[in-house]
């Protein structure tokens, strides 16, 4: 999901969340209206990662599998799956930027999602690191099935890993492949305009 600032890409997945309830419209999932009880199949991290700073990495999970109702099992799959599997007693609060976003996103992943919904993920990532967790979602999209919605302004890196894009500006929607993205208005400003 790209797109200029302010054109309703974050509001989009707030809605697909429940966070916020659309004005109009209706939002299906898995082919028929979407219900809060769908909420138990989504995944997300939306703005800054919900995180304990006096927990560690892996008691921060704990919590989650304890809402959730989750396996404490699925906490190393998460940390591996993110890249922090040895963060050992070094409490949340302590961790980089790029640290605390990997573990926003292992405390989304370790409900085992159908969708996973994902705001800016590589922000405060460095390039490797941001590059790494891309290989990573589609790992995850290509080999488990994970269904993933991401707002990005890493056009570039986007366009790479994703199968489908969607362009929200100019109180416009486009909706297609990578390759007919690239072939419509929108694409074709690629490198002029910031999205």
């Amino acid at each position: 999901l790209v797109g200029p600032n302010g054109a309703g890409k974050s509001t989009l997945l707030k809605m697909l969340c429940g966070m916020l309830r659309p004005t109009s419209g209706e939002i299906a999932f898995a082919g028929r209206p979407w219900t809060r009880d769908d909420l138990n199949d989504i995944g997300a991290l939306i703005e800054s990662p919900p995180l304990y700073d006096n927990l560690t990495a892996r008691e921060n999970l704990r919590v989650r599998t304890s809402l959730l109702g989750v396996p404490e099992s699925r906490i190393d799959e998460a940390l591996a799956t993110v890249g922090l599997p040895e963060t050992g007693r070094k409490r949340a609060g302590q961790f980089s930027m790029g640290m605390k976003q990997r573990l926003g996103i292992a405390l989304a992943l370790v409900g085992h999602p159908r969708l996973l919904i994902l705001d800016e993920p590589v922000t405060g990532l460095d390039p490797a690191a941001a590059q790494d967790l891309y290989r990573t979602l589609a790992y995850l999209n290509k080999n488990e099935g994970l269904a993933i919605v991401m707002v990005t302004h890493d056009l570039q890196s986007a366009l790479q890993y994703a199968d489908t894009v969607l362009y929200a500006g100019q109180g416009k929607w486009f909706h297609g492949t990578t390759a007919e993205y690239l072939a419509s208005p929108y694409g074709r400003r690629f490198g002029g305009e910031r999205t």
